[in-house]
């Protein structure tokens, strides 16, 4: 994939790699490759790349992205039949999809609305109180002997645009990372645009999200991560799966959402909590601020679009786009803002449209009323929320899922109080619920395979902080680096309070996002855009200097958990991620391991495992025989659902293996 492309839309792609001839398909993937290394200019909406010496592809991007076939024009002889126009849409980034104009059902009763969602719950537990007239006013207003509408299902077109994303799907799966060329890509990308169409934004926007994945693994990108794939791959897949039999509240938040609407909430009092950078694999970056009201609910105001680290860190300084206000991202995280007519999605993000006034106001510490109420909430309680699965909220209607960016559906409210597509703001649409606020003992550090992170003790857990980005270009991991220097030496014990982001793992694992001044506890550090100074850490003790009785603080007790101490569940995700890697041949392969590691699952109490860990090796091999005794095509389809049987039961062991190591209460397995 070539950042000097534009983006192109995925219809676009999928309709020149269908024209292609057999033949031309064969070549298809060594045309890109042969791309990928050719100069590229740019001149305003024309992006001209070099096919070789005598010939020329041009791209018109009117708006920065390729919206037409027509629009590819190449000045071979074959053109435009030729192969290099499906190669250059190929090697481009993919484009966000057009929202497209689709008639949709009036809401039944009892389902959240798709164009005035209500604000979901607030990641802190605010008791909510309702009058007491109004509690069964509904009820009692209905006509005696009324009949409760049934629950609206999946129309045909859903349930064709589900499957052909199941059958595209499990293509790719069979195939694996190493196999899905731009030929299953394309096939992907047609399916993705016609669950668009039928009003299937989420499961589209998960399967664009799988051809980025696929494109950055096969370019050895840096920043591809095979967990990203996986994860990009099963959701599609248990989407697919699961939308043709839901109905109501269920299928609302599995169809998704395609434009997020913006609710007038009057006026609000907002105080900075903190700012992070946002980073994506999918080519956005900027920066969100997160601002709390006096109830604790929690509002970001973002400022994202395309580009990269460079960008990330610049945009701290940039004014934000609320009202009149000249606050900076920086400046707010640690300021107030009082806001009339305001304007907020669902999903907690402030509106910016014309009828929105803003002023700076005071800000507070993290230590008074009301941010403090954030850090009084349990631990148990901040994880239970944070493990909630977005496949398992009713009302998650937006497109985003797992931290992607590239298909979130966004929206930006206009001067007309409507709204359009905007670039994302990085954000999943979880309302902040994976935010973990912690007071934490600082008491070592520990070196992983991805580099070191922080031990602190956190209510008698030890805790891991890992750094939350590791481009150069932002300070994440130098700041970790002399925030380990207050564990050895420079004021061992030191007591911090941090914004943390959970990451599910055996172990209390978390990354930082922002923590409390070594030296000056009233303020705070964004830890992704300030960058500490060895001055801001408490003097070294000189020597022959003694720590007075009173000051002492105990040391809590590190025991790291070994490895007879862990569940084997690696073993079954391991299977999994090589499946979605190499593909169903690598796991057909004979492997004496296969009965000794469903045997180990078993010993460890994981029945269930080893079944299908034992399934997926069997469905991987199974080839039938036509009369003759020739094999016949494996069955990609049976294969695939034993994929994500597998795969679901990873997550969820995942995510009950974390509540345990927190102390939390296990999160409810969804009915699949």
């Amino acid at each position: 994939m070539s950042p000097l492309l534009p983006p192109v839309d995925p219809s676009v792609t999928a309709q020149l790699v269908a024209a292609l001839t057999p033949r031309l398909r064969k070549r298809l993937d060594a045309g890109v490759a042969k791309l990928a290394g050719r100069p590229v200019a740019r001149d305003g909406d024309i992006v001209r790349l070099a096919v070789d010496d005598d010939t020329d592809l041009e791209l018109h991007a009117p708006g920065g992205v390729v919206t037409t076939a027509e629009a590819i024009r190449c000045g071979c002889l074959l053109a435009p039949d030729c192969l290099h126009r499906a190669a250059a849409a190929s090697a481009a980034p993919v484009a966000e999809m057009r929202d497209p104009v689709v008639e949709t059902p009036d809401p039944v009763a009892g389902e959240p609305s798709l164009t005035k969602a209500p604000r979901t719950a607030p990641p802190t537990s605010v008791p909510v109180t309702t009058s007491p007239g109004t509690a069964g006013s509904a009820a009692d207003d209905a006509p005696a002997g009324a009949v409760d509408p049934a629950p609206e299902s999946a129309t045909p077109a859903q349930r064709t645009a589900a499957a052909a994303l199941h059958d595209a799907a499990a293509a790719v799966l069979e195939a694996g990372a190493d196999g899905a060329g731009a030929v299953l890509q394309a096939e992907l990308l047609r399916a993705a645009h016609t669950a668009r169409l039928a009003g299937l934004p989420r499961a589209a926007g998960r399967a664009v999200a799988v051809v980025t994945a696929l494109r950055a693994a096969r370019d050895a990108d840096p920043a591809h991560r095979l967990g990203d794939l996986t994860t990009a791959l099963r959701d599609v897949l248990l989407l697919a799966h699961r939308l043709p039999k839901a109905a109501g509240p269920e299928l609302a938040g599995l169809r998704g959402r395609v434009r997020q609407p913006y609710t007038p909430d009057g006026s609000l009092r907002l105080y900075g909590l903190f700012a992070e950078p946002v980073l994506t694999s999918t080519g956005y970056a900027g920066t969100v601020t997160w601002t709390a009201d006096a109830a604790g609910r929690l509002y970001t105001v973002p400022d994202v679009a395309p580009g990269g680290a460079a960008r990330a860190a610049g945009s701290a300084d940039r004014a934000v786009r609320i009202g009149d206000t000249s606050l900076t991202h920086r400046e707010l995280s640690r300021a107030g803002l009082a806001v009339s007519g305001a304007t907020v999605s669902p999903t907690g993000r402030l509106g910016a449209g014309a009828g929105v006034r803003a002023v700076r106001a005071p800000g507070t510490s993290w230590r008074v009323e009301p941010l403090d109420r954030l850090w009084a909430v349990p631990v148990a309680e901040q994880i239970a929320r944070a493990l909630a699965s977005d496949l398992d909220v009713p009302e998650a209607q937006d497109t985003g899922l797992a931290g992607d960016t590239s298909d979130t559906g966004d929206t930006g409210d206009t001067s007309d109080g409507s709204t359009q597509p905007t670039a994302q703001d990085g954000r999943d649409g979880r309302d902040g619920r994976d935010l973990l606020f912690l007071d934490v003992t600082l008491i070592g550090t520990v070196r992983e395979a991805a580099g070191e992170c922080l031990l602190a003790d956190c209510d008698g857990l030890t805790v891991r902080l890992a750094a939350a980005h590791d481009d150069p270009a932002l300070p994440d991991r130098e700041n970790l680096r002399l925030l380990a220097l207050l564990a050895h030496g420079r004021g061992p014990g030191t007591r911090l309070r941090v914004v943390a982001r959970l990451t599910p793992a055996p172990l209390p694992r978390a990354v930082l996002l922002a923590a409390s001044h070594p030296t000056d506890p009233d303020t705070h550090v964004d830890l992704g855009l300030d960058r500490l100074r060895r001055a801001d850490l408490p003097a070294e003790p000189t020597a022959g200097t003694s720590v007075g009785a009173g000051d002492a603080r105990p040391s809590p007790t590190v025991q790291p958990a070994t490895a007879s101490d862990e569940a084997p569940v690696h073993l079954l995700r391991r299977r999994v991620h090589q499946a979605a890697s190499g593909g169903r041949r690598v796991l057909a392969f004979p492997a004496g391991s296969k009965e000794s590691e469903a045997a180990r699952l078993r010993r460890y109490g994981l029945g269930t495992a080893g079944a299908l860990l034992t399934a997926l090796h069997a469905t991987a091999a199974e080839r039938a025989r036509d009369p003759f005794g020739r094999l016949l095509p494996a069955d990609a389809g049976r294969f695939a659902t034993a994929w994500l049987g597998a795969a679901v039961y990873t997550e969820e062991v995942d995510r009950a293996l974390c509540a345990a190591a927190w102390g939390a209460s296990s999160p409810g397995l969804a009915s699949r």
